[in-house]
């Protein structure tokens, strides 16, 4: 008997577990063996100090984000006073597990295959990598961090199977040294329809290595032609593939993450990938971290409308940040003449500030309002074309 089964390891259930079993809980962390998400793998300060990241870990250091739009404007926004670091989600993830182990947690390698319940309480079934054979766990609860297309969430919370998505897909390549073109210490975000219609591409270096990849929400895309298109505009086609990778990347935070008995999701299995950029590992750790805060506060009180506390406490921090990136990614990932339009205003200087304090501590900035308001009226010139999309 388990207190929580933690169906999917990645960071989000990795999290999840480390903490329960910090507490005390007596829990299990049931992974497939051998997958690696696509990802670009940046992590932001807030996170390697939330979560104690080793530094170790951080197989790069990023200190510019190069945004580059469908004509070739390169704007370079240098990050102040810190840096981004960079993740190999094949170690990362894998870091994340042997932690959570130490902590207490049992690791059990295999495939979720569905929940069944009777007068002996909940039992996850699953079939064991090792022996091919169908086993089950008992528990009082269920934490379903098993990815986009979760199939925790799609047998068990209400909407949990009409999730949106975008597909992202990316090659793991031998990095160059510094070229004219690729810097070891830059991200480069590539905002052109020729790449992806609505979405994004990226040039991001892990060091050794770097990640190149794009997403959309397109079906009629080739994502494996629009990344070696990428790739060949980035002077990388002649670098060595060590890998490739796709998975679904989901868009929005479902409305309900638990299904008011025994289950509550968290990370992807939730949909807290931020809009417009994409970003999902510190989302899906935080997601993590209020799964195990409500399922703790669930086997406290005996209350099952405590597992509701996890989409509470995690929307109460990060829902203004995501309504305001999903109105971006709204506004200017419809059209080329668009995307033009948000990297001219990306050479604002207050812009380039606020964007990055936010996203180095995952909060709206509210201390220079003059510049809220100055970037606002910007803003809306640039939607209304009263600035030209070629100006400055």
């Amino acid at each position: 008997m388990f207190d929580v089964v933690v169906v999917g390891a990645g960071p989000s259930g990795a999290t999840a577990a480390e903490d329960l079993a910090r507490s005390g809980i007596k829990v299990a962390m049931l992974d497939r063996a051998g997958r690696i998400k696509p990802c670009g793998g940046a992590i932001p300060p807030r996170l390697i100090a939330d979560f104690d990241i080793p530094d170790e870990q951080l197989v790069a250091k990023i200190t510019t984000a190069r945004m580059i739009s469908p004509t070739g404007r390169a704007v370079d926004i240098p990050i102040e006073n810190g840096f981004v670091g960079m993740v190999d989600r094949e170690h990362f993830d894998e870091f994340l597990r042997v932690r959570a182990a130490r902590a207490g947690a049992t690791r059990l390698t295999g495939t979720y295959l569905r929940i069944e319940r009777d007068a002996a309480g909940t039992h996850v079934i699953y079939r064991d990598k090792a022996s091919g054979e169908e086993m089950h766990l008992t528990t009082k609860l269920v934490i379903g961090a098993d990815g986009a297309r979760s199939r925790v969430g799609r047998t068990e919370v209400p909407g949990g199977d009409r999730i949106p998505y975008v597909l992202a897909y990316h090659e793991i390549i031998e990095a160059p040294a510094k070229t004219a073109i690729y810097d070891p210490e830059r991200c480069d975000v590539i905002y052109d329809g020729a790449i992806s219609p609505d979405f994004y591409g990226w040039v991001f270096p892990h060091g050794k290595s770097a990640s190149v990849g794009m997403g959309t929400e397109i079906d009629s895309v080739d994502l494996k032609q629009a990344t070696a298109d990428l790739r060949a505009a980035a002077g990388l086609t002649d670098c060595r593939t060590i890998r490739r990778e796709g998975a679904p990347i989901p868009l929005k935070p479902l409305d309900r993450w638990d299904n008011g008995r025994d289950v509550v999701l968290a990370g992807d299995a939730a949909g807290v990938v931020a809009p417009s950029s994409g970003e999902g590992i510190y989302y899906a750790m935080v997601g993590g971290r209020v799964a195990a805060t409500a399922a703790a506060a669930c086997l406290a009180s005996g209350r099952v409308r405590d597992l509701k506390l996890a989409r509470q406490l995690f929307m109460k921090e990060h829902k203004m940040v995501f309504r305001v990136l999903a109105s971006m990614q709204n506004a200017y990932y419809r059209s080329d003449e668009r995307r033009e339009r948000f990297v001219s205003l990306c050479h604002d200087i207050d812009v380039q500030r606020l964007t990055f304090e936010a996203y180095m501590n995952k909060k709206l900035v509210r201390a220079r309002p003059m510049a809220h308001l100055k970037i606002g009226l910007k803003n809306l010139a640039h939607l209304t074309r009263l600035i030209p999309a070629s100006r400055v």
